[in-house]
């Protein structure tokens, strides 16, 4: 890699304060329908041409991908921005402060950096591969609870669309081990808001039966440096090609790669 990824958190850090902003002064909206209960509101749009504009201005050689639009710029280069302008549109439009602004940088498949901004909730989190993670200048360090009966885990939101019932059943099986054997199961409805609380030690595991690059780029990076395990649903290590994202406190890490494999056998 011949930029240091640290090199470039200041802009990252500005991409996602002008995100911020719009977030917490622009009312969703119009709301557009991309699925079968899946939306995107005029914020998102504004957000991700923002941070798009920026960066482009501020790291020309690097591609953006955002959640909305796509990829823009040089996507032969080893580095690639991923931004999700609001994670948890859903709970956006609705007024649920559990919302916020992703962006991560990926080389060569695997996130090396990321900021996520929480903005109604006044926090935002950042890592660089190699030199922690941290909540508004505070180390962060992952959950140290050791017995699934104590663990309270969140899971990703159930899929709607195409092929949601096949889905589903995965993601169905899961929440029925885990409400057998945790102390509490939670789906909040954003991604970010899983990984960051992964990794100030809030939640002890999370489970997301997807992977998109957008969504987790940034939170990965900053859940692995708090020191939390990630993976892909057959127990490898996660990278953006990954089908699934589970974050887990390390002492955790072996029960719930179990009970996932157990899961994916019914």
């Amino acid at each position: 890699m011949t930029t240091a990824p640290g090199s470039l958190l200041p802009a990252a850090i500005q991409a996602v304060s002008i995100a911020s902003d719009l977030m917490r002064t622009r009312m969703p909206g119009l709301l557009t329908a991309k699925g079968d209960r899946d939306m995107a509101s005029e914020v998102d749009y504004a957000v991700e041409r923002a941070v798009r504009e920026y960066l482009q201005q501020q790291t020309p050689s690097i591609a953006v991908l955002g959640e909305e639009e796509g990829t823009t710029g040089d996507t032969n280069g080893e580095l690639l921005w991923a931004l999700d302008p609001v994670d948890g549109t859903a709970n956006f439009v609705r007024g649920l402060p559990l919302c916020g602004i992703s962006l991560g940088l990926i080389h060569r498949g695997r996130s090396v950096l990321g900021v996520i901004d929480l903005p109604f909730l006044g926090t935002r989190y950042s890592a660089v591969q190699h030199a922690g993670a941290f909540l508004d200048g505070r180390r962060l360090q992952a959950s140290s609870t050791s017995n699934l009966n104590d663990a309270i885990v969140a899971i990703g939101d159930y899929a709607v669309g195409q092929d949601a019932a096949a889905k589903n059943r995965l993601r169905f099986a899961l929440t029925e081990r885990l409400a057998a054997q945790t102390q509490r199961v939670r789906m909040l409805g954003s991604a970010a808001v899983d990984l960051t609380w992964i990794a100030e030690g809030k939640l002890d595991a999370s489970l997301t039966m997807s992977n998109k690059p957008w969504d987790t780029a940034a939170g990965v990076i900053i859940a692995r440096e708090a020191g939390a395990i990630i993976m892909d649903k057959d127990g490898t290590e996660h990278t953006a090609h990954s089908t699934a994202t589970i974050a887990v406190a390390p002492k955790l890490a072996d029960e719930i790669a179990t009970l996932v494999h157990e899961a994916q056998a019914t």
